[in-house]
C-alpha cells in the first residue's frame, strides 16, 4: 500500500470570494468527509499538494492528511481545476475507516516479453491501463502486475485473467480486453499492396458510354 503525508488546516470561512482569496494567497481549498464525521473545509498549501500530486497515483494513495495535528488517514476523491489555467480549484478527501471497504482505480503492470513479440515480432497493444477494486483500505495495492509472457501472436488477456491479491476483487467487465499481442504491420500491409499493384498492372476498361459511329450506321442500313 502506498503512503504519503500532507498538512492541512481547518477553515471557516466559505464562499466563492474566500475561495479565490485563499488561491490568490497561494492555497487551495479542500474538504473532508467521510463515514461518522461532518464534513470539514480545509486549506492546503499549493506548492505542497502539487509536489505531492507529481510523485503519487493519486487515485489509490492513502494520504496522512494532518489537520491542525489531528492525523486522519484518506484517500483524495476530487480533483478539481481550471480547465485553461490547470491551477487547481479544489480538492476532496474522503476519510478512510478500518474494516470498511472502498473503491479504488489502480494502475496495471505488464510485465515480461510477449512469445509473439519476442519470436515473431508482434506488437503487445494494452487496452486497458487500470482497474476498479473493492478493497480494505489497509490492503490497497500500489499497481497490480500482469505476466505477459506466455502470450502469442493473435492471442489477448482479459479482466478475468487478472491474479489479483488476496482481499481485493475488481468491479470491471470480466471479459473486458486488457491486452492483445497482434500481428507485425508489414504482415497486415502485405495483402492489400499486392492487390494495388495488380490493379495497376490491369486497369479496368472504360465503359463504353455511346456505340461507335460505324456501328450506328449499321444499324440504320438493316
Amino acid at each position: 500500500m502506498a503512503t504519503a503525508q500532507l498538512k492541512a488546516t481547518a477553515r471557516s470561512a466559505d464562499g466563492t470570494g474566500a475561495a479565490r482569496k485563499l488561491r490568490a494567497d497561494g492555497q487551495v481549498p479542500g474538504i473532508i468527509y467521510g463515514h461518522g464525521r461532518s464534513p470539514q473545509t480545509l486549506t492546503i498549501n499549493q506548492r505542497e499538494i502539487e509536489r505531492l500530486l507529481s510523485q503519487i497515483a493519486s487515485g489509490s494513495t492513502v494520504i496522512e492528511l494532518d489537520v491542525d495535528g489531528k492525523m486522519s488517514r484518506t484517500l483524495i476523491r476530487e480533483i478539481q481545476r481550471h480547465p485553461v489555467r490547470r491551477q487547481l480549484i479544489h480538492v476532496d478527501f474522503q476519510e478512510l475507516v478500518a474494516g470498511e471497504k472502498v473503491t479504488v482505480h489502480v494502475p496495471l503492470r505488464f510485465t515480461g516479453v510477449p512469445d509473439g513479440v519476442r519470436n515473431a515480432g508482434g506488437i503487445l497493444e494494452e487496452t486497458m491501463h487500470r482497474v476498479q477494486i473493492r478493497v480494505d483500505p489497509s490492503l490497497i495495492p500500489d499497481r497490480i502486475e500482469v505476466d505477459v509472457t506466455s502470450l502469442t501472436i493473435g492471442h489477448s488477456l482479459h479482466v478475468r485473467d487478472i491474479k489479483l491479491p488476496e482481499g481485493v476483487a475488481t468491479l470491471d467487465d470480466k471479459n473486458a480486453t486488457i491486452c492483445v499481442v497482434t500481428a507485425p504491420k508489414a504482415e497486415v500491409e502485405a495483402t492489400p499492396a499486392v492487390v494495388e499493384g495488380e490493379a495497376a498492372a490491369a486497369p479496368a476498361e472504360p465503359e463504353l458510354i455511346r456505340k461507335p459511329k460505324a456501328e450506328e450506321g449499321e444499324e440504320e442500313e438493316k
